[in-house]
């Protein structure tokens, strides 16, 4: 057995025996759903008018290991769809009952991946559901496929880490449930090594440090998940996008505006409608009938853009760009500062062309991206993402083994390694998926470039070509950032708030050493000097001591701090202290003031990430 399949099997068995412990504690508790998850494994729970908190955790961890000392074997049999109804209803177990209805009324393509990953189903997923397996461990049944270890005794090293709330099933009209989160790897080593990242992790948080550096906020009577950005970390935003523009403007897009509401049709041609509909924030206008959604991606509207004019090939490509705000309806329990949101920015981009342009412009989008992330020092890997076995992608064989042969072509071209991600492609198209490390090593993607030959037919674009036939265009999208927001929670943690000068809210901070009116004349010139460059600084004349200042300073991460006294009054010479991750060399060097600001402005200019004055 492969070790990754061992480990699963060990994370879904701990997941059982929580829920187990839980009985034993709770004999009334009612139980959701409990899958494996990267780090481990979490179960749902219902406890009626009965809050549980991280301080019951020890409790259930020790009624855990009992479990496990009592090497329990987990037993497999199978019941009809109705007996298994029949048990629901006996045990009372109204949420087992929900779902075991379901699949005898509906089969399991009504059910949600995760509802399916906990059901033991003994006939192909596409058939009449006849008979459902459970498992049993102890005095423990529940509805599973398995497969499970052999006995509890076989279970491994966990910790059980929080509790949280979730809907059942994910929606908001459902109850709330209570889900416990356990961490769970093959040995104490791998375990202590993930805890250890944990509170690693808690220095880095970017929510902790967004608060401390003052970059976001989040109200709650604004709502979860819809943060606003402070003038601090609205400099940041624009920064960020104003670079990720340049880069996009420098191969040939041009900038679009679009609402960020729009009818539901829309996303119905697209096809997006079908498969995300129930994600999505809709709209109720006392004006019209028009059922409107709140706008959750730009590739339709852009559509819309190229079909308003009739196009030659001559006119080929287009391409449009759009920095925009789109909302989708997370899941309360997923929403995480900036990292999972309602309300995304995206640096959306599309390319209308012919097919023989597709591969041109698609490496010209991957010098793009790796050009944006060397500037950040993120180290990346490229991701070939295709289509899966399943029936939940648009086009047929042919389309789909050309379109992935394009994108396979430009990684190659390109000289980068990569890896295939099978599934892990849009329901329209491949993807070049560029993935990066989070500051617990979890992989995630950052950017992505994706072939799309099936929404411009859904949507009936034409182009003209030399024999003056009308043919439809190939799209190309791009992200580079994906969203600013979940950019900038992972660019927070990997920098720890240690922003270069070129996008740090604050460029450079003068200190008076005294509040004299000669002192404050001149750093107040030298303000205005900078100001007068687009140079971000800030000017401290409180009447406290430099090194109170100083500190205070330090604390928002300030790349250069010039402290302004009678010697550099008298002197006209400056010298900068530098942030010590920006220092290339420890010699202290004094400047003019007009010397300082124009190779601070070089710097800024060039984006560069150390400090060369």
């Amino acid at each position: 057995m492969e070790e990754k399949e061992q480990l699963e099997r060990q994370r879904h068995s701990l997941a059982h025996i929580m829920a187990e412990a839980i009985q034993h504690l709770w004999p009334d508790a009612k139980f959701g759903v409990g899958p494996v998850i990267n780090d481990g494994f979490y179960y749902d729970i219902d406890l009626g008018d009965q809050s549980l908190s991280e301080d019951d955790l020890p409790k259930i961890s020790a009624e855990m290991q009992k479990i496990i000392k009592e090497n329990q074997l987990f037993e497999t049999f199978d019941l009809p769809i109705d007996e298994a109804i029949g048990w629901a209803e006996k045990t009372k177990q109204p949420y087992k009952l929900e779902l075991l209805n379901d699949l005898k009324r509906e089969g399991t393509t009504k059910v949600s991946d995760i509802d399916a990953n906990n059901l033991g189903l003994a006939t192909d997923s596409k058939s009449k559901v006849e008979t459902v397996s459970f498992y049993k461990s102890g005095d423990f049944t529940d509805l599973c496929r398995g497969p499970h270890i052999r006995s509890t005794a076989e279970a491994g090293p966990f910790k059980l880490m929080r509790i949280s709330g979730a809907y059942w099933r994910g929606k908001a009209e459902n109850p709330q449930m209570q889900r416990i989160y356990g961490a769970a790897f093959k040995n104490q080593a791998e375990l202590g090594a993930y805890l250890e990242g944990i509170e690693k992790a808690k220095k880095y948080d970017h929510r902790k440090l967004g608060q401390e550096l003052d970059l976001f906020v989040i109200s709650p009577l604004v709502g979860s998940g819809l943060p606003m950005f402070t003038p601090r970390g609205t400099v940041l935003r624009d920064e960020l996008n104003r670079y990720s523009q340049e880069l996009r403007k420098n191969i040939g897009y041009q900038n679009v505006w679009t609402p960020h509401i729009a009818k539901q049709e829309l996303y119905e041609v697209s096809g997006h409608w079908a498969k995300f509909g129930d994600e999505w924030l809709t709209v109720t206008s006392q004006e019209t009938n028009d059922k409107l959604v709140m706008k959750p991606m730009n590739c339709p509207h852009h559509q819309q853009i190229y079909a308003s004019r009739q196009h030659s090939y001559r006119d080929l490509p287009l391409k449009y760009m759009e920095t925009t705000t789109d909302y989708r309806d997370e899941k309360a329990g997923e929403l995480l500062g900036l990292s999972r949101v309602r309300a995304l920015t995206q640096d959306d981009s599309h390319a209308f062309c012919t097919t023989d342009q597709a591969k041109e412009i698609l490496m010209g989008i991957v010098k793009v991206v790796l050009a944006f992330y060397k500037t950040f020092g993120y180290e990346l890997n490229v991701r070939l993402s295709t289509h899966g076995d399943t029936d939940n992608y648009l086009g047929g064989k042919e389309l789909w083994d050309m379109t992935e042969g394009i994108l396979k072509d430009v990684i190659e071209s390109s000289g980068l390694e990569f890896y295939v991600g099978k599934g892990e492609a849009a329901f329209y198209g491949p993807k070049i998926d560029f993935m990066s490390k989070d500051v617990l090593g979890k992989e995630l993607q950052v950017a992505t470039a994706q072939l799309d030959l099936i929404q411009p037919g859904r949507f009936n674009l034409k182009y003209t070509d030399e024999e003056g036939q009308d043919k439809t265009p190939a799209m190309i999208h791009l992200a580079i950032m994906g969203s600013i927001e979940r950019f900038l929670a992972t660019y927070i943690e990997h920098s720890m708030g240690h922003f270069p000068p070129w996008v740090a809210p604050e460029q450079v901070r003068l200190l008076t050493v005294n509040q004299d009116e000669t002192t404050l004349k001149f750093a107040q010139g030298i303000v205005e000097k900078a100001q007068a460059m687009n140079l971000r600084v800030y000017l401290d004349a409180e009447s406290e001591s430099v090194g109170k200042k100083i500190r205070a300073a330090e604390m928002y991460k300030v790349p250069y701090i010039l402290v302004i006294g009678s010697k550099e009054i008298d002197s006209g010479q400056l010298i900068p202290r530098i942030r010590e991750d920006l220092k290339v060399n420890d010699e202290a060097r004094s400047y003019s003031v007009d010397e300082f600001l124009k190779k601070l402005s070089e710097e800024v200019k060039a984006r560069s990430s150390k400090a060369y004055l």
